[in-house]
């Protein structure tokens, strides 16, 4: 319905070449373009419009209608700036039950001189599947009070392969005793994962993925051998990914971010929502008053208090046994907010927690993911770098994919079926 009104003008890219990123946030949809030239993105078309009142609960879609009204009309002023219609998309998802972990099995094979072929792998695969599922599943159970919460697999990466301790991107035809494989895989419940498919079927785009934004973001820099801490302060929650050597990835969500802030203040000054947006916004600039900056900042203080407990929860569950690294990495539009910096850089949040070092914290900003070329100028701050990330993902994604990419994608279309 929306595609065939306003994309009726526009020519349709050719597949593969030009391809849209979808973030459906809690304050905004944001609908980036790209094309891709030799593994390099190129930014066509940018735009953001904000989400009604209502149409967004903690990260997620709480009025379908609404949210795909808005996603239009953002896939439409992109559009019409990229002059092109994209026909493939990546698209975000968040949530406070959104869950992401690395998932490693090593595995012993009888007859190392056999060279492995492809059922073997295919088999190892599944078998990481079907573990992280199970432990997915307890944990959304018991996170969530339902027992028979229905989970979907929402996208699922290949992080390491190993034989014998050696790296190898395709394992087929080489022989060894030790099979090593971790791959990241994204679950959530039925109910938000259906929610967007319903969207993109409503779109009439073709879904080269549906990812967890974390996870985009954690794989965002050219790296390989990266660990940090990636925290993106969004509308409804707050999205943390734990990334250890540019391997081992878990991800984490709470349901507390910049509108928690927003409503604070409206409700301290006994304003709108939208003057208070504007204030807060104001305020994280440093262009208010030095009495309404203070009157702001007491305001802000025991919400802050409350979302660094959150963070500290989630990394201490996320941690396992070992220590954390250092490095802080911040983006999203709540980020902005000072106190957010300041907390995370107090002595007194690192004592709680076993850090590696003094952690330092900055910001992770749209020119940081270095193989992408804006063309629009509008990719500016740091609110743009989740659809930047998702686009990121894209680029491999719309191109081709290895032998284990392609074994792991045909498993997770079993698996969501």
């Amino acid at each position: 319905m929306f595609r065939k009104f306003f994309y009726r003008l526009r020519p349709k890219a050719p597949e593969g070449n030009v391809v849209l990123a979808l973030d459906i946030g809690s304050e905004f949809v944001k609908a980036l373009i790209f094309r891709i030239e030799d593994n390099h993105g190129f930014v066509i078309g940018y735009s953001k419009v904000r989400q009604k009142l209502g149409d967004m609960a903690a990260g997620t879609v709480a009025n379908i209608a609404g949210v795909t009204e808005t996603a239009g009309a953002a896939m439409e002023q992109a559009a019409r700036l990229a002059g092109v219609q994209p026909e493939q998309a990546v698209m975000g998802i968040a949530g406070e039950l959104v869950r992401g972990a690395t998932t490693t099995i090593s595995y012993t094979r009888e007859n190392p001189e056999v060279r492995i072929e492809l059922p073997e792998l295919r088999a190892i695969v599944q078998r990481v599947q079907t573990r992280a599922f199970d432990r997915v599943r307890r944990e959304l159970a018991r996170d969530s009070g339902h027992s028979e919460i229905d989970v979907k697999l929402v996208n699922a990466a290949v992080i390491d392969s190993k034989i014998d301790g050696q790296r190898s991107s395709n394992p087929i035809g080489f022989q060894g005793s030790e099979v090593t494989l971790s791959v990241f895989n994204s679950f959530a419940p039925l109910v938000h994962f259906g929610a967007l498919q319903t969207i993109a079927a409503e779109l009439e785009l073709d879904l080269l993925t549906i990812a967890t934004e974390p996870f985009a973001v954690a794989r965002c820099l050219p790296d390989e051998d990266l660990s940090a801490i990636f925290i993106d302060v969004g509308g409804g929650t707050t999205d943390l990914a734990l990334l250890r050597g540019g391997g081992e990835l878990t991800t984490k969500m709470f349901a507390v971010g910049g509108r928690t802030f927003t409503k604070r203040i409206a409700h301290t000054l006994n304003i709108s929502q939208v003057e208070a947006e504007q204030i807060k916004i104001d305020y994280s600039q440093n262009k208010l008053s030095d009495r309404r900056q203070k009157i702001v900042e007491n305001a802000l203080a025991g919400d802050i208090d409350v979302w660094a407990s959150g963070v500290e929860v989630a990394l201490a569950e996320m941690l396992g046994e070992s220590e954390l690294p250092p490095r802080i990495l911040l983006c999203g539009g709540g980020s902005r907010l000072p106190e957010i910096k300041k907390i995370l850089s107090d002595p007194k949040f690192a004592a709680n927690l076993p850090f590696r070092g003094k952690p330092t914290v900055k910001f992770l900003c749209p020119d940081d993911i270095s193989n992408f070329t804006d063309q629009t100028g509008l990719i500016r701050t740091v609110q743009d770098v989740t659809p930047l990330a998702l686009a990121n993902l894209g680029i491999s994604l719309a191109g081709e994919e290895g032998m284990l990419s392609a074994i792991l994608r045909k498993t997770v279309k079993l698996l969501q079926n």
